[in-house]
């Protein structure tokens, strides 16, 4: 469910007329992309994935990049692949709904409108997600609670579609809305 609210376009870090990088973002996760020089083989580009820093480049020469990171980062779960001479980073975010306005300190920053863009689309993530839990939820609760009329409207019509859903005025932070997000 939540898929339909996956990014709808990376964002791009362009310096010097040249790109940097891409990135987007969900409620978990903020993922990195760059492309790959040609003629340099795999096994010589590295990436080391901190807390609270970034540094990448390739084996032997000064590092593309090296960089504090805005928010922390689970380093555990974080990673990075090559694919299709792309060079992919998937940063798991420590704080889960936290909106990044750039996935480096001081590089590639959204202006305040396209932050607020970011953070509309993971509040309704957010919802898409609280729905499915909901959903599980009621179906546990069906044959034994009070709520079982409630439920058995609820289970008819599970299609909540968020996709299309639009806020106005202010959001409110993905973060703490109604109580925050649940840890795992």
């Amino acid at each position: 469910m939540a898929e339909k609210l996956a990014p709808e376009k990376r964002h791009s870090f362009i310096h010097n007329g040249e790109k940097v990088f891409e990135w987007d973002q969900t409620l978990d996760e903020v993922n990195i992309y760059i492309n790959l020089p040609p003629n340099v083989h795999s096994k010589q580009f590295y990436c080391k994935i901190q807390s609270k820093h970034l540094e990448l480049g390739i084996k032997g020469n000064p590092p593309y990049l090296n960089h504090d990171l805005p928010c922390p980062v689970k380093t555990d779960s974080s990673f990075w692949t090559l694919e299709d001479d792309i060079m992919h980073i998937t940063l798991q975010k420590r704080d889960k709904g936290q909106t990044w306005a750039s996935p480096i300190l001081g590089q590639g920053q959204l202006d305040p409108y396209s932050t607020d863009l970011e953070q509309k689309r993971l509040m309704l993530q957010r919802f898409q997600e609280e729905i499915l839990i909901v959903q599980i939820m009621m179906i546990l609760l069906h044959y034994s609670s009070h709520y079982s009329r409630f439920c058995c409207a609820f289970l008819q019509n599970p299609g909540f579609d968020f996709s299309q859903a639009q806020f106005s005025g202010n959001c409110p932070d993905p973060r703490t809305f109604m109580g925050g997000i649940r840890s795992d």
